[in-house]
C-alpha cells in the first residue's frame, strides 16, 4: 500500500490520507476488521454507522492513540502506522475528538496555543489568523477558562485548536454532538469553507444524516467493525440508510 500511495502522489502531486486493511481493538476484542478508506484534499469523507461499530476507534487508530494490530495508515506517501500521535500531528493531521477534550482550567487563549505544538513550522509562536477567523467570538473570550464555556463554545475552541497547526488532514469526531443549532450551522459553514479552499482533506464522523449530506462528498458505512458500504451522495439512498443506519 505504501508503495502504491507514494507512486500515485509522486506522479499526480496528490496528497492523500490512506487507511489500508486496518485492524484494531482493545484488549482481546477486535473492533476494526480490514478497514480501508482514502481522503483527498478538498474532499469531505463521512464515516457513518450505528453506535458501537468502531467509528471513534478508527479515528483514534488513524491518530495513533490506539495502535493498529494489522494494516497501514499513510499520508503524503509517508508511512505513519508505527508513529506516535505527536509525530502524526506534525505530519499534518489535526484532530477534533469526540467530547472536545479541551483543558478546562486553561484559558481559551492557552487552549488554542497548545495547538501550535503540532505545527510543522518550529518557529510558530502566535496563533495564526486563519485558526480564529472562522470563530470570531473566541478572541473576545481569550481570558476566560475553557471549562466556563458552553458546549458549543467549547466545540468551537476545540476546532480552532486543531486549526492552529494548519493541518492538511482534519479528523472531526461528532462535532455537532450536544450543541445548539446555531453553532451547528456555524460548524457546517466552517467545514464548507475549508472544503472550498481545496487544500485540506476532512474525515468526518457524524450521526446527523442531514448534516453529512449537506457537506459530504463520499461516504463509508461501518457495520461490525468493517466497511459494509461506500459511495457518493447520489448513492446514499433511503434503502442504504434503512439497511445500515436506521435504529
Amino acid at each position: 500500500m505504501t508503495v502504491w500511495l507514494k507512486s500515485t502522489w509522486e506522479k499526480g502531486g496528490m496528497r492523500m490520507l490512506a487507511v489500508q486493511q486496518l485492524e484494531a481493538g482493545y484488549g482481546e476484542s477486535v473492533i476494526l476488521r480490514n478497514v480501508s478508506l482514502k481522503v483527498k484534499p478538498g474532499q469531505v469523507v463521512c464515516l457513518l454507522g450505528r453506535n458501537g461499530v468502531g467509528k471513534t476507534t478508527l479515528m483514534k487508530s488513524i491518530m495513533g492513540l490506539l495502535k493498529a494490530r494489522r494494516g497501514a495508515v499513510s499520508y503524503n506517501g509517508q508511512e505513519l502506522t508505527k508513529q506516535a500521535p505527536g509525530r502524526r500531528a506534525k505530519s499534518g493531521i489535526g484532530y477534533v475528538p469526540q467530547g472536545r477534550e479541551i483543558f478546562g482550567q486553561l484559558t481559551v487563549y492557552e487552549n488554542i496555543l497548545i495547538g501550535l505544538e503540532a505545527a510543522r513550522d518550529k518557529n510558530a509562536k502566535s496563533i495564526p489568523q486563519e485558526a480564529i477567523a472562522k470563530f470570531p467570538v473566541l478572541p473576545t473570550m481569550y481570558a476566560r477558562r475553557g471549562g466556563d464555556l458552553s458546549g458549543g463554545q467549547q466545540q468551537q475552541l476545540a476546532f480552532a485548536r486543531a486549526l492552529a497547526s494548519k493541518p492538511e488532514v482534519l479528523l472531526l469526531d461528532e462535532p455537532c454532538e450536544g450543541i445548539q443549532p446555531s453553532i451547528v450551522d456555524d460548524i457546517r459553514d466552517v467545514i464548507r469553507s475549508i472544503k472550498a479552499d481545496g487544500k485540506t482533506a476532512i474525515l468526518l464522523v457524524e450521526q446527523s444524516l442531514e448534516f453529512v449530506k449537506s457537506v459530504g462528498d463520499y461516504f463509508y458505512v461501518l457495520e461490525k467493525g468493517a466497511v459494509a458500504w461506500e459511495g457518493g451522495l447520489e448513492s446514499l439512498t433511503d434503502d442504504v440508510i434503512k439497511k445500515y443506519l436506521t435504529v
